[in-house]
């Protein structure tokens, strides 16, 4: 797991509040990320780093463009 915190630290999002941690012999990836496509990075990384290993995740998206509309009050 030290090689999975490792590359994540390393590319584009290592200042991301993800957290990976050992659940019943499975990893379970946490945490909030700013788009889907960082997500999809995480997910990847995570899986190409521990493979054979059961990856769930539990990262949010946090949607963090403009509204296309006005809120109706």
């Amino acid at each position: 797991m030290a090689h999975l915190h490792d590359r994540l630290a390393a590319e584009e999002l290592g200042e991301l509040g993800v957290r990976a941690e050992i659940r019943a012999g499975a990893i379970a990836l946490t945490g909030t990320v700013p788009s889907a496509g960082c997500r999809e990075s995480v997910l990847r990384i995570a899986r190409e780093e521990l493979a054979g290993l059961t990856v769930h995740t539990d990262i949010v998206v946090a949607e963090t463009t403009r509204p296309d509309h006005a809120e109706e009050l």
